[in-house]
């Protein structure tokens, strides 16, 4: 199998990395890859945004299965560009469409999502520039710590826990009004802080089959002892030794 990995981060470098050890990948291409990725296969100079070089790449290099490993592209739908192209329908792409993309690239849908299926959050009110000063009124009354979340992606970097309230003011002004997010922050969830251990459970789903893979806990706070902002993570260690998900299959 002639294979294509979106991304150039660590972990797509863990991507080709064991895929590469596979029987069944012929040929392994990353775009754009890093310094890590090109000792698994062949990094291609195309950018995750360049949708019309990435759907090129895989003519010319007679590719059978996309790996996306970044949100944006997703986000920005590239799974329905690469399926819609009738000279591609028999590629595979591993990846939500646009629409299923939301959950990770919008904070208000995914929480709006969770309450409408009685999914467990946090309780939430998200706020724009036309509600700005609703938002400040519930911050006022809202129980410290308070977490604020740029709805759209920022790199992992778009999440604030506030202790106080004039921080809490500040960052949500930051957001809003002085675009401190850019595009990501233009709307703002404001959250209720849940205090705890956080693990993630990833699921490979076809929207009917399953397949439940091993857990992960992600370093995020810069500071040792999770002491300072949030970044798109500081590691992440699986499988997680105080929680153990078991993997199974549902068809």
């Amino acid at each position: 199998m002639r294979i294509l990995l979106l991304g150039s981060g660590g972990r797509e470098h863990a991507l080709a990395w064991k895929m590469s050890q596979s029987p069944e990948c012929e040929k392994l291409f990353i775009a754009p890859g890093n310094a890590g990725t090109a000792q698994c296969g062949t990094n291609l100079p195309v950018s995750l945004t360049d949708f019309d070089g990435i759907r090129n790449a895989c003519k010319e290099h007679a590719i059978q299965l996309v790996v996306v490993g970044p949100e944006e592209p997703l986000v920005k739908g590239i799974t329905d560009f690469l399926i819609s192209d009738p000279a591609l329908k028999d590629i595979d792409v591993i990846g939500p469409d646009q629409q299923g993309a939301q959950l990770e690239g919008s904070k208000a849908f995914a929480k709006a999502f969770m309450m409408r299926h009685d999914i467990p959050t946090a309780a939430y009110q998200e706020f724009t520039l036309d509600n700005y000063q609703d938002g400040v009124e519930y911050i006022k009354t809202h129980p410290l710590p308070i977490v604020l979340k740029a709805d759209g992606l920022a790199a992992g970097k778009g999440v604030v826990i506030c202790e106080n309230r004039l921080e809490a003011f500040a960052e949500f002004e930051l957001m809003i009004q002085r675009a401190k997010f850019g595009d990501a922050g233009k709307k703002v969830v404001v959250e209720e802080f849940l205090k705890g251990i956080e693990i993630s459970v990833f699921v490979l789903t076809d929207g009917k089959n399953y397949v439940i893979l091993p857990e992960a806990k992600d370093y995020k706070r810069v500071g040792e002892g999770d002491t300072g902002p949030n970044t798109g993570g500081m590691g992440a260690v699986s499988p997680v030794p105080f929680a153990r998900c078991r993997p199974h299959e549902k068809n």
